[in-house]
């Protein structure tokens, strides 16, 4: 590979310039490279966020058809008591076994939510903290 004629003109600049240029360069090719980070990582979010989307888009599609497929099943379901019993005793029927089953959802999901605890996320809280304290503790000790 032929050496890059940029690169060399940087490396002679490099061997002539001062300390200050030198930090200079430093900060400009620091924030430089900090605002291409920043750049790369909200294209990347871009394209996971349409995907995302999509997805999720998707999802409520596929929950509206099913929520039509529940419907005729509901109706299917009432339909064959009213062969065995009168259609409001059926419809009535149907309607209790959904309210005991949502019922039974709603206690197993209260469940779970008591037992998940406080939302904050408690081991990165302290993991912060111990690395603020041994920050502080090694300032303290690079001033003394």
């Amino acid at each position: 590979m032929p050496p890059d004629p940029q690169m060399s003109q940087q490396n002679a600049r490099a061997e002539n310039a001062s300390i200050s240029d030198l930090v200079q360069q430093l900060t400009e090719q620091t924030s430089r490279l900090a605002q291409q980070e920043v750049e790369l990582a909200k294209a990347e979010m871009t394209a996971k966020g349409k995907r995302l989307g999509i997805g999720a888009g998707a999802f409520g599609g596929a929950g509206l058809v099913a929520l039509f497929g529940v419907g005729a099943l509901t109706a299917a379901a009432i339909l064959a008591l009213a062969t065995a019993v009168t259609a409001w005793l059926a419809a009535l029927i149907v309607s209790v076994v959904y309210l005991a089953v949502a019922g039974v959802l709603a206690l197993v999901g209260k469940s779970k939510v008591e037992s998940a605890g406080s939302p904050v996320p408690e081991q990165a809280v302290e993991s912060v903290k111990r690395d603020v304290e041994e920050t502080k503790l090694r300032a303290k000790e690079g001033r003394a």
